[in-house]
């Protein structure tokens, strides 16, 4: 049975950091072609800025694997690497939230965002998301440090409701985005709808056990110890798989292009809403 288990562990492991390299190297093409090479709009920003917390969320569990392997202790590697998969949450529900506004209401969007929007959210939620995820780790003692119970249950709490918030913002603005364009909505759909659609079924389908760790971590490592590996596993295919559907959305088929011309087809944000009335009267 022993056996059996370090068998489990071993594979999960490597396959692990097999997907978390491979992913970290597609958010570095993905950072170095959405940063020099692709015109950047409003919504590509926070594809650069999410393509960067992914590529850190993958760096340091690739950094952090071989600590948590020779000293048998994953308490410091968690509450580091979560910080950034945090920061990659956030941002993807701003990104939902803000295109679902943005094409649901173009005129009003267009009329009430200020122009430098993208650049101010990216900037609050690298500043905020630190404090908001390292100090109930501190509390709880994933950081080397003695735990507070009353001072952990007040900080987790109000982490695990934040996350929980930012889960359901990000789930529910891509549906509601794809229900729009699919239905309602009669302008063309850009390929720009479709990383979105995929972005969130990620997140749903391999980012959300990720964050239910976060929030039972104590009780389902004792109750379903195989959980953490399979969840921090299902983190690295959220993050590592992005730049796999960029390149899908991007290529034609039949036609080789380069690595360069893919990305440009598949991040380019497509024509901004025209203003003018928010719902396709012409079709009631």
């Amino acid at each position: 049975m022993f056996g059996v288990w370090r068998t489990f562990n071993s594979v999960v492991f490597y396959l692990t950091l097999l997907i978390g390299l491979g992913g970290l190297v597609g958010n570095g093409l993905v950072l170095w072609h959405l940063g020099f090479h692709v015109r950047k709009g409003p919504f590509n920003v926070y594809l650069l800025n999410l393509a960067a917390a992914d590529f850190l969320f993958l760096g340091c569990h690739l950094a952090f694997a071989a600590v948590q392997a020779a000293l048998g202790s994953d308490s410091l590697y968690f509450g580091i690497t979560f910080l950034w998969f945090a920061v990659g949450l956030w941002l993807l529900a701003i990104l939902c939230a803000e295109r679902c506004v943005s094409d649901i209401f173009p005129g009003c969007h267009q009329r009430c965002r200020p122009r430098h929007t993208s650049a101010v959210l990216c900037v609050l939620v690298w500043a905020l998301t630190p404090p908001a995820v390292l100090l109930p780790a501190r509390a709880c003692g994933l950081l080397r440090d003695s735990t507070r119970p009353l001072t952990c249950l007040r900080y987790h709490a109000a982490s695990v409701t934040w996350l929980l918030a930012l889960v359901g913002v990000a789930c529910v603005s891509g549906l509601s985005l794809f229900l729009w364009v699919s239905c309602c909505s009669p302008r063309p759909r850009p390929r720009f709808y479709g990383l979105l659609l995929a972005s969130t079924l990620l997140l749903l389908l391999c980012g959300s056990p990720f964050v239910l760790l976060w929030s039972l971590r104590p009780l389902l490592s004792f109750l379903l110890p195989v959980l953490p590996p399979l969840a921090t596993l299902l983190a690295c295919v959220h993050s590592g798989a992005k730049p796999l559907v960029y390149y899908v959305q991007g290529r034609q088929r039949g036609r080789r292009e380069p690595l360069r011309a893919v990305f440009q087809k598949a991040l380019q944000e497509g024509e901004w809403p025209a203003a003018g009335p928010s719902l396709p009267l012409g079709r009631v």
